[in-house]
């Protein structure tokens, strides 16, 4: 099986770091999850996907810490590893 190399915090450079550093700040994380990662190859689909769940994860109906866990339950039923 062919596995992708993520994109370490330690090694993002440019667009990347920026994206990563906006991602643990609005998120309250200390780490960038391995969905952003995997994608940062590719820094353009990196921006437009944190678009998207940035806005996703907006307060509106539910706030920023309900969304969060059910972002977090769904990945656990999913087996996701972060």
């Amino acid at each position: 099986m062919t596995s992708v190399k993520l994109v370490q915090e330690s090694e993002a450079t440019g667009k990347v770091k920026e994206i990563y550093e906006d991602i643990k700040a609005t998120m309250e994380w200390s780490f960038v999850p391995e969905t952003f990662q995997l994608i940062a190859h590719n820094p353009d689909h990196l921006e437009s996907y944190w678009a998207h769940y940035k806005q996703a994860m907006t307060p509106g109906l539910l706030d920023l810490k309900t969304k969060k866990l059910i972002a977090y339950v769904v990945s656990v039923m999913n087996n996701c590893n972060v």
